[in-house]
């Protein structure tokens, strides 16, 4: 009996050291994808996926989605106009049927979407989870005035000073400290896109749309805060915005409410308001805004700089040799809407260079919009596979599938 007794307990011994070995090897796999990933997800220059991470998930993904599918991508839009309810601040089959139907690539959300910690946490995490392709999860937390999150406490999110107190302080150290905490901050909620930091120069200071909003009016000064804040929220894998390309500091009337110019000229952007988006794309940030203002003695083009090929190709990714997302300003503005159709807009847009559209009136008519500019030869399949790869690789860079 004792023999049996041997022999059973030798066996169990065994298994047990089989288990272990077997567990062993499973974690230490997932630690060297892990560690693969960490290599494959380095950046430079500003989103741009280095050949390390042009990851053939991501290409093998681009080749398997449909035409609308790579549109509905182009899409940054609010969780209203996706789900048609006046005030989303839940997410279950409402929000799982409308990504069904359009799978946009990102959503924005406001002070009104967001009461307390466990609230935004659930409704950020049941709607990722609701997503074929991971969402771009943004939220507009400049500090300042602008503060989504920080103006209500129970959000768990720091309240910053405005960015001119802070660039006033001549100390960049406090910019990182601001890229820094939002970055965790937001993070750990769900958040992984920040529309922030406003790289704009102030050159009128009667400009009331950016104001206090930026660092300040040296574009010395202001490029280093910029690059600060940049850092920090990248560090925290929470995507930075600089905005509003090429510069909205000189404008007077808010574009907001309509049609807004500046009068600088090209030489004055070179020497001025370029040199922050400059160090904002060296620091990498992932994603560059363009304005709606119309700059009318730096172009040939009299149009919106959303709208403009002249700038957004141009300037922004040719001459400062921009590779990450180019997104729009809000395309619910005044200076678009009071100006042009949501599909003639959006067509205009996408062929001069944008990869995103945010917050278009209507998701259906700019769907339609760039499908329809497909179909007729307007805009070609490459055009939308190169904006759709870039939105892919950046999700991919930043650990989102």
């Amino acid at each position: 009996m004792n023999k049996y007794k041997s022999i059973i307990l030798l066996l169990f011994i065994l298994l047990i050291c089989v288990i272990s070995l077997t567990s062993c090897s499973f974690f230490e796999k997932k630690e060297t994808q892990r560690s693969n990933n960490d290599v494959e997800t380095k950046t430079s220059n500003g989103g741009e996926i280095t050949p390390e991470a042009k990851d053939t998930t991501v290409e093998d993904l681009l080749k398997q989605m449909t035409l609308d599918e790579k549109i509905y991508q182009m899409l940054f839009v609010t969780p209203e106009s996706l789900t048609g309810v006046g005030q989303v601040i839940t997410a279950g089959d409402t929000t799982k049927n409308a990504l069904m139907q359009q799978p946009v690539g990102g959503l924005i959300y406001f002070a009104e979407n967001l009461q307390d910690m466990n609230q935004i946490t659930c409704l950020i995490q049941n709607t990722q989870s609701y997503s074929k392709i991971p969402l771009f999860i943004g939220v507009d937390e400049e500090g300042g005035r602008v503060s989504r999150l920080g103006d209500n406490s129970l959000t768990g999110v720091s309240k910053f000073p405005s960015m001119k107190s802070i660039g006033e302080t001549q100390d960049s150290s406090q910019a990182y400290l601001v890229g820094e905490t939002i970055g965790k901050e937001i993070s750990k909620l769900g958040f992984n896109v920040d529309f922030a930091p406003v790289a704009d120069v102030l050159i009128n200071y009667d400009n009331t749309e950016i104001g206090d909003r930026s660092f300040g009016t040296n574009p010395n000064d202001v490029s280093e805060m910029v690059e600060k804040v940049v850092t920090g929220l990248q560090k925290n894998n929470v995507s930075s915005v600089l905005k509003h390309f090429p510069g909205h500091g000189s404008t007077l009337v808010n574009s907001h409410h309509g049609y807004s110019e500046s009068t600088r000229t090209l030489e004055e952007f070179r020497e001025n308001e370029f040199l922050p988006f400059k160090a904002g794309i060296k620091a990498g940030s992932d994603f560059v805004m363009v304005s709606h203002a119309t700059y009318v003695n730096a172009t040939n083009e009299k149009c919106p700089a959303s709208l403009s090929k002249e700038i957004i190709t141009g300037f922004l990714l040719e001459e400062l040799e921009f590779k990450g997302i180019v997104i729009t300003d809000s395309f619910s503005m005044g200076a678009i809407t009071n100006n042009y159709t949501t599909e003639s807009a959006v067509v205009k847009a996408v062929n001069a260079g944008v990869d995103m559209i945010l917050m278009p009136q209507s998701i259906n008519r700019a769907f339609t919009g760039i499908k329809d500019a497909v179909t007729n030869g307007e805009i070609t399949v490459d055009r939308i596979n190169e904006s759709v790869m870039k939105i892919l690789s950046i999700k991919h860079k930043n650990g989102l599938f």
